[in-house]
C-alpha cells in the first residue's frame, strides 16, 4: 500500500528537482523515500501519515525552544492581524537588532537579510570592500550557504586556490576562494605567508557544524584572529547555526574570540526564514544607505520573522536556565553515547558543543574533513534507518549535527541512545 508520503513524494519528483527544495531532505544518502511532516510539538514531528517521530533535526537548528512554542505562535499570530509585509521599517526590526547586539559580544551593529546564505555572501562582499582586497579563506568541509564563492573544493595542495564544485561557478569566482583545513593552524599560518596581503576574510564556523559536529582545537581561533590581525584581513564567523545556540552569545561568548563580522541566522527567526550579519561599527557603516557597501532586500525585516526572532530571543534572555537545561541534556546524552563509543572505538566518535553533537562513523580523533570523509556512510545509512523506524528521526546524512531543544527531556535522549545500542550492536561487530 502506498503511503501519503510516498505519493507526495512522487508528485514532488514531477514538479520539483529531485522532489525536495533542498537536497539533503531527499534522503539520498541514507535509502528510502522521505516523510512529508504535517505539524510538530515540542519534541516531536508528525507526518502525514499520522507516524511521529522524536524530532533531533529542529529544522536545521532553529527550534531551541521546541516546535510550536506558545510564545512564538502568540507573537506570530498578533504580528499577522495588523499585515505581513510593508517594505517600510516597523518597530520589531529595531528590537530585535537590539536582542541581538546585546547578545553577541563583537556585534555594534547589524543589517537583518532573509536567510543565513544571504548574511554570508553580504558579510564576504563587506570584507572586500573593508579591505579593498578580493581573496577570501574558508575551510575545506565548512558550509556557508550556496553563494558561488562558497561552492568550491580543494585544489591540489592543503590550502590552495579553489575550484568549483558545482557548475555554474565561474572558474575566477572560485579561484579567489582559498581553501584551508580546519584545525590546522600550521597550514593557516604558511597560507597568510605566502598570500596574506591579498587576502579580504576568513569565514569560518567556530564550531563546524556541516561535517558533523567539531570543535575547534584549543588555541585554534585564536591563531585565526592573531594571523587577520597580523596580515589585515576581517575574520567572519559563520554563526549561523551556533549562534544563540551553543550559548546565548554564541561559541564566541564560549571561546572568548571575537570576529570582526558575525553571520547569524536560524534561531533568531524563531523558524522563520531570517538572516543577519553584524560587527565592529567601522566597518558596518559602510553598508548603504551608510556608506557605499550595496545590499538590500524586499522582505529583510519582514514583521512575520521578525516577531518569532523577538519571541524566542527575548525568551532566551528572560530565561538564561534554557541553557542549563540544554547543557544538562547533552551531558546525559554525552554519557550514553560516550559509552557507546567505547564499546565500538574503531567505529564511531561523539563530539558535542552545547545544544549540538555529532555522531561521526569514523575513529577519532575528528579534527576535520579529511577524518570526517573516511565516515563509513553505509553504516550510518543503515543506522538512520533503524532509528527511524523506531520514530526517531535523525538529519539524513552523516555530514549534518544533530540538534535538540529545551522541550527534549532525559528520557529522549535515553530513547535515542538506546535505539543507537540497539542498532550498532546489530551492525557492527564487537
Amino acid at each position: 500500500m502506498t503511503s501519503r508520503s510516498q505519493e507526495l513524494f512522487a508528485r514532488a519528483n514531477r514538479l520539483i528537482p529531485g522532489g525536495v527544495n533542498s537536497p539533503v531532505r531527499a534522503f539520498g544518502s541514507v535509502g528510502g523515500d522521505p516523510p512529508f511532516i504535517h505539524s510538530g510539538s515540542g519534541s516531536r514531528i508528525v507526518d502525514v501519515d499520522g507516524n511521529e517521530y522524536l524530532d533531533f533535526i529542529g529544522s536545521w537548528g532553529p527550534m531551541i525552544l521546541g516546535h510550536a512554542h506558545a510564545e512564538v505562535l502568540d507573537a506570530l499570530g498578533e504580528v499577522m492581524g495588523r499585515g505581513t509585509s510593508f517594505g517600510a521599517p516597523t518597530e520589531g526590526e529595531v528590537r530585535l537588532a537590539e536582542l541581538i547586539v546585546d547578545a553577541v559580544p563583537s556585534v555594534e551593529m547589524v543589517r537583518l537579510v532573509n536567510s543565513g546564505t544571504e548574511a554570508t555572501m553580504s558579510a564576504l562582499r563587506l570584507a572586500r570592500a573593508a579591505t579593498g582586497r578580493d581573496r577570501v579563506v574558508k575551510f575545506r568541509g565548512g558550509y556557508h550557504g550556496h553563494a558561488d564563492a562558497f561552492l568550491v573544493q580543494a585544489g591540489s595542495g592543503a590550502a590552495t586556490l579553489g575550484q568549483p564544485s558545482s557548475p555554474g561557478v565561474p572558474a575566477g569566482t572560485a579561484a579567489d576562494t582559498l581553501v584551508a583545513e580546519f584545525n590546522d593552524t600550521d597550514g593557516i599560518r604558511e597560507l597568510f605567508a605566502e598570500m596574506g596581503d591579498a587576502i579580504a576574510a576568513v569565514i569560518v564556523e567556530p564550531v563546524s557544524g556541516n561535517m558533523g559536529c567539531i570543535a575547534p582545537l584549543p588555541g585554534y581561533l585564536e591563531t585565526l584572529r592573531s594571523v587577520c590581525d597580523e596580515f589585515g584581513a576581517l575574520l567572519i564567523f559563520d554563526e549561523v547555526m551556533t549562534g544563540f545556540r551553543v550559548a546565548h552569545g554564541g561559541a564566541q561568548a564560549v571561546y572568548r574570540v571575537h570576529p570582526d563580522l558575525t553571520t547569524l541566522g536560524k534561531v533568531i527567526g524563531g523558524g522563520l526564514p531570517v538572516g543577519a550579519y553584524g560587527g565592529r561599527r567601522d566597518v558596518m557603516e559602510m553598508v548603504a544607505p551608510s556608506g557605499p557597501m550595496y545590499q538590500a532586500g524586499t522582505l529583510s525585516g519582514n514583521p512575520l520573522a521578525v516577531s518569532a526572532g523577538i519571541a524566542t530571543l527575548a525568551h532566551l534572555a528572560e530565561h538564561p536556565e534554557v541553557y542549563d537545561r540544554l547543557d544538562e541534556l547533552g551531558r546525559h546524552l554525552d554519557r550514553r553515547m560516550g559509552a557507546l563509543v567505547e564499546r565500538h572505538p574503531d567505529r564511531l566518535t561523539w563530539t558535542r558543543v552545547g545544544a549540538m553533537g555529532g555522531l561521526a562513523f569514523a575513529p577519532a580523533p575528528v579534527h576535520g574533513w579529511a577524518q570526517v570523509a573516511e565516515s563509513d556512510q553505509e553504516l550510518f545509512g543503515g543506522f538512520f534507518r533503524d532509528l527511524l523506524a523506531e520514530g526517531i528521526m535523525l538529519p539524513p546524512s552523516c555530514f549534518e549535527a544533530l540538534f535538540w531543544s529545551a522541550a527534549h527531556t532525559e528520557g529522549d535522549m535515553d530513547r535515542f541512545a538506546d535505539a543507537a545500542e540497539r542498532s550498532l550492536s546489530k551492525r557492527v561487530s564487537s
